[in-house]
């Protein structure tokens, strides 16, 4: 039968025996159990992992979507999500934003103005977007690549701070260095200070919480530029040319499509950023 959690569109009800059970709660890691194999020989140890639980958006009590997540930083989360994917224009227009933690899961509930109301609900999407998941189960191409924000091209290209941010960036990868399985994403001040850091299993996630981030503290996006240690995705690149960003620079390789937008948009997009060498498309002058 079904239960009134499925007929609003959240995560079902679980049973303590379920492996989600209770992971509304999770520390960003933890320290789980193991059993270390070496050669024949076998001994018990414990590893510290990352955890990942649903997190569910609803909008004016409205379920809107569900993604997977490190339960950290979800203010930021929840604003840099609803900026990027443009279901408000300003952190301004959310006049109420709470974290209500369950046994299964966290929501985080945000009201907004009617006609932002509207138009997610427009969109039809009630469903669990993936670990990662850039896309999240929009219903057409034309919302999928959706068109990009013009930026203001950089006029010159920071090279020194682009070394300076890479080589600064893994020590403030603070659960990363713990588990060596999360993502981070930067803000970067155009002299290669990391102003703002956060990390999470899923890498759209950790740049949304950036940009919510950084909306919220009112710092302009355009003093600085967004570093991601991901693969440069068509869908990072929209998220830095609606949060104002002229440079995003990836520590991996850029998709055909990433590269097409970013220079449809004006975005530098560098990629490949590791020690002090990097690949640059839609290129500025040096």
């Amino acid at each position: 039968m079904e239960n009134q959690n499925e007929r609003d569109g959240l995560p079902p009800a679980l049973s303590p025996g379920h492996p989600l059970f209770g992971l509304g709660y999770a520390e960003p890691v933890q320290a789980r159990p193991l059993l270390r194999l070496q050669g024949d020989a076998s001994q018990a140890g414990e590893a510290v992992v990352a955890e990942e639980v649903p997190i569910a958006f609803i909008y004016n009590g409205r379920p809107h979507l569900v993604m997977m997540g490190t339960p950290a930083d979800l203010e930021d989360f929840a604003v840099g999500l609803s900026l990027t994917e443009e279901i408000v224009n300003d952190p301004g227009e959310i006049t109420r934003l709470d974290v209500v933690r369950h046994a299964q899961g966290i929501e985080l509930h945000l009201d907004i103005p009617g006609d932002a109301a509207e138009r997610v609900a427009d969109r039809g999407r009630r469903l669990v977007g993936r670990t990662g998941c850039g896309l999240c189960g929009v219903e057409s191409i034309q919302e999928a690549v959706r068109e990009t924000r013009s930026v203001t091209p950089l006029a010159v290209i920071p090279v020194e701070a682009l070394w300076r941010a890479e080589a600064a960036l893994p020590a403030l990868q603070r659960w990363n260095q713990e588990t060596g399985s999360l993502h981070a994403a930067a803000w970067v001040t155009m002299d290669g200070t990391l102003e703002i850091v956060r990390e999470d299993v899923g890498r759209h996630n950790a740049l949304d919480k950036v940009i919510g981030a950084l909306r919220r503290s009112g710092r302009k996006a355009g003093d600085g530029f967004v570093m991601v240690t991901s693969r440069a995705s068509y869908e990072m690149v929209q998220k830095a040319t609606v949060a104002g960003v002229a440079l995003l620079a990836a520590v991996s390789r850029p998709t055909g499509l990433a590269i097409r937008l970013a220079q449809a948009s004006g975005l530098t997009l560098v990629a490949l950023l590791r020690g002090r060498t990097a690949n640059v498309y839609a290129p500025t002058k040096k």
